[in-house]
């Protein structure tokens, strides 16, 4: 019986010992090496790179989940005013319904060729010589204006993909450069001098490269993104356009069929 109770009082101090040294696996030596405990233990320098980088990592996840929101938005809403564009409606019907608030990148390509169209208009029921030509210019510029919206904020995640792992390199070379001093002031190559110069030194490449990373895999994502954006509003343009080409071409046959009648 005591023999039972002493080998399960063996096991109870096993389990509880390896529990407490599974608690301080991050120490070794007395020395803490949590993320927490190195960042405070690094220089100043050090310190400033490691919070540059985690800025830079915070305002580029901000970024990506505010691009993907807007961009799988955009996209539903051109599906659906794509639908209501082809449904044969009258095309003057849907511009006086959105005209006064165009929400949309592909309503306001629309609102800005419609706009051009109805100002190239004659009382007399003609249209203004070159029509067609300034409805495209005016659709280009709406287009220009919007590709330029979608890519916007993007150059932030290229620069932070780029960027980010030299900064955290610097980090680390001038972290490394702090260890070799100590090894100088102490007089002692022993490692357990130089390890937790060279960790927290380490540390730093580690988050620049987790900034790095998702932002240059985010900035070609969302870049292309943004491409099939502005290719499907240069698409409904091209196809607008072709429609409005047709509307001037029946115009002018008209206006001259009218015009040698009257002269009969």
């Amino acid at each position: 019986m005591e023999y039972g109770m002493s080998a399960a009082a063996l096991i109870a101090a096993a389990q509880l010992a390896g529990s407490e040294a599974a608690l301080a696996a991050p120490q070794a030596n007395g020395i803490d090496f949590s993320i927490m405990a190195m960042f405070l233990r690094a220089t100043t320098v050090v310190q400033c790179v490691m919070l540059m980088l985690v800025l830079a990592s915070f305002w580029s996840w901000a970024i990506i989940f505010d691009k993907v929101l807007v961009f799988r938005r955009l996209m539903g809403q051109s599906s659906r005013f794509e639908d209501q564009f082809w449904s044969g409606k009258p095309l003057d019907e849907l511009f006086e319904r959105i005209a006064d608030r165009p929400t949309t990148p592909i309503e306001r390509v629309f609102t800005a060729g419609m706009t051009e169209w109805r100002r190239s208009l004659r009382q007399e029921g003609g249209l203004i010589p070159g029509t067609q030509a300034r409805v495209d210019r005016a659709m280009n510029v709406a287009i220009a204006r919007e590709s330029e919206e979608a890519n916007r904020r993007l150059s932030y995640l290229a620069t932070v993909g780029s960027v980010s792992p030299f900064v955290g390199l610097f980090g680390t070379v001038w972290g490394i450069k702090h260890s070799f001093e100590a090894i100088a002031m102490q007089q002692n190559t022993n490692l357990a001098v130089v390890a937790p110069g060279i960790a927290e030194a380490l540390l730093a490449t580690a988050l620049g490269l987790l900034a790095a990373i998702p932002a240059v895999v985010a900035y070609n994502r969302l870049s292309a993104d943004a491409e099939r954006l502005t290719g499907g509003l240069e698409n409904f343009a091209d196809e607008f356009s072709t429609i409005l080409g047709r509307q001037i071409d029946r115009q002018s046959d008209d206006h001259t069929g009218h015009q040698k009648n009257g002269g009969k």
